[in-house]
Protein backbone atom coordinates (compact mmCIF):
# COMPACT_ATOMS: atom_id res chain seq x y z
CA UNK A 1 0.00 0.00 0.00
CA UNK A 2 2.82 2.40 0.88
CA UNK A 3 4.72 1.61 -2.31
CA UNK A 4 1.61 2.21 -4.40
CA UNK A 5 1.06 5.55 -2.64
CA UNK A 6 4.60 6.58 -3.58
CA UNK A 7 4.50 5.34 -7.18
CA UNK A 8 0.89 6.19 -8.15
CA UNK A 9 1.35 9.98 -8.58
CA UNK A 10 4.33 9.44 -10.86
CA UNK A 11 2.50 6.82 -12.92
CA UNK A 12 -0.60 9.01 -13.23
CA UNK A 13 1.50 12.01 -14.25
CA UNK A 14 3.20 9.91 -16.92
CA UNK A 15 -0.12 8.52 -18.14
CA UNK A 16 -1.79 11.93 -18.45
CA UNK A 17 1.38 13.43 -19.94
CA UNK A 18 1.29 10.78 -22.67
CA UNK A 19 -2.40 11.54 -23.30
CA UNK A 20 -1.65 15.29 -23.54
CA UNK A 21 1.23 14.63 -25.94
CA UNK A 22 -1.01 12.44 -28.11
CA UNK A 23 -3.66 15.19 -28.19
CA UNK A 24 -1.03 17.72 -29.30
CA UNK A 25 0.04 15.42 -32.15
CA UNK A 26 -3.56 14.82 -33.19
CA UNK A 27 -4.44 18.52 -33.16
CA UNK A 28 -1.29 19.45 -35.09
CA UNK A 29 -2.07 16.85 -37.76
CA UNK A 30 -5.61 18.21 -37.97
CA UNK A 31 -4.28 21.78 -38.36
CA UNK A 32 -1.99 20.68 -41.20
CA UNK A 33 -4.95 19.03 -42.95
CA UNK A 34 -7.10 22.15 -42.44
CA UNK A 35 -4.39 24.43 -43.88
CA UNK A 36 -3.86 22.13 -46.87
CA UNK A 37 -7.59 21.91 -47.60
CA UNK A 38 -8.02 25.70 -47.27
CA UNK A 39 -5.08 26.29 -49.60
CA UNK A 40 -6.42 23.78 -52.13
CA UNK A 41 -9.77 25.58 -52.25
CA UNK A 42 -8.13 29.04 -52.41
CA UNK A 43 -6.12 28.33 -55.55
CA UNK A 44 -8.55 26.36 -57.70
CA UNK A 45 -9.93 27.77 -60.92
CA UNK A 46 -13.66 27.26 -60.59
CA UNK A 47 -16.85 29.08 -61.38
CA UNK A 48 -17.40 31.16 -59.35
CA UNK A 49 -13.87 31.78 -58.15
CA UNK A 50 -13.28 31.03 -54.44
CA UNK A 51 -13.63 33.76 -51.81
CA UNK A 52 -12.34 34.07 -48.25
CA UNK A 53 -15.60 32.53 -47.02
CA UNK A 54 -15.09 29.45 -49.21
CA UNK A 55 -11.53 29.00 -47.97
CA UNK A 56 -12.57 29.41 -44.33
CA UNK A 57 -15.42 26.92 -44.73
CA UNK A 58 -13.08 24.33 -46.27
CA UNK A 59 -10.51 24.76 -43.48
CA UNK A 60 -13.22 24.51 -40.82
CA UNK A 61 -14.65 21.35 -42.39
CA UNK A 62 -11.19 19.76 -42.50
CA UNK A 63 -10.46 20.72 -38.89
CA UNK A 64 -13.06 18.20 -37.68
CA UNK A 65 -13.89 18.98 -34.05
CA UNK A 66 -11.56 21.97 -33.54
CA UNK A 67 -13.12 25.41 -33.18
CA UNK A 68 -11.66 27.81 -35.75
CA UNK A 69 -12.64 31.45 -36.20
CA UNK A 70 -11.07 34.45 -37.91
CA UNK A 71 -10.58 37.85 -36.36
CA UNK A 72 -9.17 39.16 -39.63
CA UNK A 73 -8.83 36.58 -42.41
CA UNK A 74 -6.41 38.58 -44.56
CA UNK A 75 -3.98 39.39 -41.77
CA UNK A 76 -1.78 40.66 -40.56
CA UNK A 77 -0.79 37.50 -38.69
CA UNK A 78 0.15 38.62 -35.18
CA UNK A 79 3.37 37.27 -33.67
CA UNK A 80 2.85 34.12 -31.60
CA UNK A 81 5.29 35.11 -28.86
CA UNK A 82 7.16 38.11 -27.57
CA UNK A 83 6.01 41.71 -27.53
CA UNK A 84 2.70 42.25 -29.26
CA UNK A 85 1.83 38.54 -29.25
CA UNK A 86 -1.83 37.88 -29.81
CA UNK A 87 -3.15 34.34 -29.84
CA UNK A 88 -6.58 32.74 -29.99
CA UNK A 89 -8.41 32.01 -26.74
CA UNK A 90 -7.56 28.61 -25.18
CA UNK A 91 -8.67 25.59 -27.25
CA UNK A 92 -9.61 27.76 -30.22
CA UNK A 93 -7.93 28.59 -33.52
CA UNK A 94 -7.70 31.31 -36.15
CA UNK A 95 -7.52 31.07 -39.95
CA UNK A 96 -5.52 33.55 -42.04
CA UNK A 97 -5.44 33.81 -45.86
CA UNK A 98 -2.46 35.94 -46.87
CA UNK A 99 0.58 36.14 -49.09
CA UNK A 100 3.47 33.82 -48.10
CA UNK A 101 5.38 36.46 -46.10
CA UNK A 102 2.64 38.72 -44.80
CA UNK A 103 3.44 41.98 -43.04
CA UNK A 104 3.05 42.13 -39.27
CA UNK A 105 1.21 45.46 -39.48
CA UNK A 106 -1.81 46.49 -41.54
CA UNK A 107 -1.09 47.74 -45.05
CA UNK A 108 -3.03 50.34 -46.99
CA UNK A 109 -1.51 49.29 -50.36
CA UNK A 110 -0.82 45.55 -50.26
CA UNK A 111 0.99 43.71 -53.02
CA UNK A 112 -1.18 40.58 -53.02
CA UNK A 113 -4.66 39.72 -54.16
CA UNK A 114 -7.60 38.31 -52.30
CA UNK A 115 -8.70 34.82 -53.36
CA UNK A 116 -10.93 34.66 -56.40
CA UNK A 117 -13.22 37.50 -57.37
CA UNK A 118 -13.30 39.07 -53.92
CA UNK A 119 -13.91 42.78 -53.53
CA UNK A 120 -11.20 44.90 -51.94
CA UNK A 121 -11.26 45.24 -48.18
CA UNK A 122 -10.18 48.55 -46.67
CA UNK A 123 -7.37 48.58 -44.12
CA UNK A 124 -8.49 49.10 -40.55
CA UNK A 125 -6.56 49.40 -37.33
CA UNK A 126 -6.34 45.61 -37.06
CA UNK A 127 -6.74 44.24 -40.61
CA UNK A 128 -4.76 44.55 -43.83
CA UNK A 129 -6.39 45.67 -47.03
CA UNK A 130 -6.40 43.29 -49.98
CA UNK A 131 -6.44 43.99 -53.70
CA UNK A 132 -9.26 42.63 -55.83
CA UNK A 133 -8.55 39.59 -57.99
CA UNK A 134 -6.36 40.12 -61.02
CA UNK A 135 -5.35 37.53 -63.60
CA UNK A 136 -2.11 35.63 -63.30
CA UNK A 137 -0.66 33.19 -60.85
CA UNK A 138 0.43 34.36 -57.44
CA UNK A 139 1.12 32.58 -54.16
CA UNK A 140 -1.52 32.33 -51.45
CA UNK A 141 -0.84 31.05 -47.95
CA UNK A 142 -3.44 29.63 -45.57
CA UNK A 143 -2.26 29.69 -41.96
CA UNK A 144 -4.11 28.03 -39.10
CA UNK A 145 -3.07 28.91 -35.55
CA UNK A 146 -4.44 27.02 -32.53
CA UNK A 147 -3.98 27.76 -28.83
CA UNK A 148 -3.77 24.36 -27.10
CA UNK A 149 -4.47 24.21 -23.36
CA UNK A 150 -3.03 21.29 -21.40
CA UNK A 151 -5.36 19.37 -19.11
CA UNK A 152 -2.64 17.68 -17.02
CA UNK A 153 -2.35 19.93 -13.93
CA UNK A 154 1.46 19.85 -13.69
CA UNK A 155 1.91 20.55 -17.42
CA UNK A 156 -0.68 23.32 -17.21
CA UNK A 157 1.38 24.96 -14.46
CA UNK A 158 4.59 24.69 -16.52
CA UNK A 159 3.05 25.95 -19.77
CA UNK A 160 -0.60 27.08 -19.55
CA UNK A 161 -0.97 27.07 -23.35
CA UNK A 162 0.94 25.93 -26.41
CA UNK A 163 0.53 27.77 -29.72
CA UNK A 164 0.39 25.34 -32.65
CA UNK A 165 0.59 26.71 -36.19
CA UNK A 166 0.42 25.10 -39.61
CA UNK A 167 0.41 26.69 -43.05
CA UNK A 168 0.18 25.70 -46.69
CA UNK A 169 1.34 27.81 -49.64
CA UNK A 170 0.22 27.23 -53.23
CA UNK A 171 0.02 29.18 -56.49
CA UNK A 172 -3.34 30.12 -57.93
CA UNK A 173 -4.62 28.36 -61.04
CA UNK A 174 -6.65 31.31 -62.34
Amino acid sequence: MTEFALVAPILLLMLFGIIDFARVLYIYGTLVEAANEGSRVAIRASSPLPSDTDVQAAAKNASQSLYLANPCPNGPIPPSSGSGAENPPPNQGWIFITEPNPPTAPESNPTYDAPGGQTPAPATSSCSAVNPFSSGTYPLQVTVRYNYQFFTPVLEQLAPTLVLQAYATDYTEY
